[in-house]
């Protein structure tokens, strides 16, 4: 095994890439100008996780399968945040910048709180935070009511 790190790379398409980058740079993403240019841009969250923002025109250029619409939900990804305040001021972030707040209804778990956004083009992010403790394995995973 290669001691190279895992990385992941979560490409994107959107509408308007100035308002899109201006949009994860309000909640918390850097870009990163040498993977940039007119139609792309690099959004990097960590040293292993990048969101690569793409006009549409340049992701028709990786696949002829259709863009989902605002409408539709192809995918909702997670985003692991250090307290429940720190969600909050993302999901304030978000509306603040073009985003949509609570897309879904909030999810309280008392060891676990999450909300979910939508990015100026309808990609579902989901914030939250767990409990140190159960996300190590140190407390026990609660039950939780269905």
């Amino acid at each position: 095994m290669s001691d190279t790190p895992r990385m992941i790379f979560v490409n994107l398409p959107v509408a308007d890439l100035e308002k899109s980058k201006a949009f994860y740079e309000a909640i918390g993403f850097t870009n990163e100008p040498r993977f940039t240019d007119e139609t792309a841009a690099a959004m990097v969250w960590s040293e292993t996780i990048f969101v690569m923002i793409l006009t549409h025109d340049k992701w028709k250029s990786f696949t002829d399968r259709p863009i989902a619409d605002r409408g539709s939900s192809e995918v909702s990804l997670a985003l692991a945040l250090g307290s429940k305040e720190a969600v909050d001021a993302m999901v304030e972030a978000a509306a603040a910048a073009g985003g949509t707040a609570d897309v879904n209804p909030v999810q309280d778990h008392g060891f676990m709180y999450g909300r979910d956004i939508l990015d100026p083009d309808g990609h579902v992010w989901g914030p939250f935070w767990m409990d140190p403790a159960v996300a190590s394995g140190e407390a026990p995973l609660p039950e939780v009511a269905a």
